[in-house]
């Protein structure tokens, strides 16, 4: 998709605002995964999938016919809603229909799936841009679509509570999503995050929302994120460690490529290709534990190893914009192993600490526990990358700067390790 965008931008003649198509999908995937997790509980799963998969297709249609840029981006919050139903619903409904052996075998499907989007998706991205064309990216959804509608229908369980609607916490649908939207927003916009007036406000705004949600999850009888699931200690841990790896690994995407720059003066087309070490790492670990963790199936052991290989990964890259007058092959090695040590944290931890959740969240409220699990990953993601984002402005040494921001990162998932579950209970 990122490919795409000077095509898009070109074709729409809107090139300043083609960042849109990307943030906006991120918004609404973020607020929709706790309300269509929590009504996955009420509804059933079946119910929630169907619909998201519609609105996914409707939204993929809507984009690829899309007449303007503000169409496109309209077109893309339609979408981004499916997709977080998607995803909540689908990492819900496995832990619904198995136990946890049954679960750490489907890890094996589960990571080829992965692999599979992983490793096609940009070059198919790319084709289809340079080839028929932008709009086929959103096209190419709409018989995947079809094949996961008579799929979902068929195999996905269906437990309805009757007359539950009438208490759904929509005052908690609001809040969240007016906090969630301003998180995001900072996270997604260099010129928001950088403003003295609208940064301090939108945080304000963020922080009255989260202090009022808190009142009314406590007085909601179906509350949309119930803090019952935090006198949890191994799934309110689980929950924690997800939003800190998040920080640290999710909102420093955007910053690596920049320390690999600033340490090998690589070109742009050759950090690209540096920068799948990160997809080779986190391939390589993610197919290892599908094997492995049937063997030894200790998820919390599982998800400290995840978590040191994230602080030696992080350590190597913060090291890495001090090196640019050590030789560029100095710098290259450790931009490479670095990279791979990052993206191995990043599928070992994801996948440990969403099993570990699968197996501890109460059964009346999983799509409540898999939403605020998912949730606290992407808001993770989103205050990391408004935070550094902040700390590079104001460190006046760009390479400095960079290094301080991967060095914070580092700490932030070593206090993860710190506060990681010990065990299940």
């Amino acid at each position: 998709m990122v490919a795409a965008l000077p095509s898009i931008g070109a074709d729409l003649g809107s090139s300043a605002g083609v960042a849109g198509v990307t943030a906006v999908y991120l918004l609404t995937v973020t607020i929709s995964t706790p309300v269509l997790g929590k009504l996955g509980d009420l509804l059933g799963r079946r119910t929630v999938f169907v619909v998201s998969v519609f609105l996914f297709a409707v939204g993929s249609l809507a984009c690829a016919a899309a007449p303007s840029l503000a169409a496109l981006i309209g077109a893309r919050a339609l979408q981004g809603l499916g997709g977080g139903g998607l995803v909540v619903t689908a990492v819900s409904a496995l832990g619904e229909m198995f136990d946890r052996d049954e679960l750490v075998k489907r890890q094996i499907w589960l990571t080829g799936t992965f692999a599979v989007a992983a490793l096609a998706g940009p070059p198919l991205g790319g084709f289809l841009a340079a080839g028929p064309g932008w709009r086929w990216l959103f096209l190419v959804n709409l018989p995947i679509s079809a094949i996961a509608l008579m799929l979902g229908i068929g195999s996905l369980p269906h437990h309805r509570q009757p007359g539950v609607l009438a208490g759904f916490d929509i005052h908690g649908a609001v809040l969240i999503a007016a906090a969630g939207a301003g998180i995001v927003a900072l996270g997604s916009s260099h010129a928001l995050v950088t403003s003295p007036l609208w940064a301090p406000v939108v945080a304000l705004a963020v922080s009255v929302c989260a202090v009022l949600f808190l009142g009314v999850e406590r007085r909601a009888n179906a509350p949309l994120i119930p803090l019952s699931l935090f006198s949890r200690p191994a799934l309110a841990r689980s929950i924690a460690v997800t939003a800190m790896t998040g920080v640290a690994l999710f909102g420093t995407f955007t910053f690596i490529p920049l320390a690999i720059s600033a340490g090998t003066g690589a070109s742009n087309g050759r950090i690209g290709t540096l920068l799948l070490a990160l997809t080779i790492g986190q391939l390589v670990v993610t197919s290892t534990f599908s094997l492995a963790a049937r063997r030894y199936p200790r998820m919390t052991a599982w998800g400290h190893l995840g978590l040191g290989l994230g602080v030696a990964g992080m350590a190597l890259l913060a090291t890495l914009p001090l090196l640019s007058r050590d030789g560029r092959l100095l710098a290259t090695s450790v931009a490479i192993v670095g990279m791979a040590l990052a993206g191995a944290a990043l599928g070992l931890s994801m996948q440990a600490y969403t099993l570990l959740g699968q197996t501890t969240a109460p059964r009346d409220s999983f799509g409540a526990a898999m939403g605020t699990l998912t949730f606290a990953r992407q808001l993770g993601g989103s205050l990391g990358a408004a935070g550094f984002g902040w700390i590079l402005l104001t460190i006046p040494d760009r390479d400095q700067a960079l290094a301080v921001v991967l060095a914070l990162a580092t700490l932030v998932i070593l206090a993860a390790a710190v506060i990681a579950p010990r065990s299940h209970h």
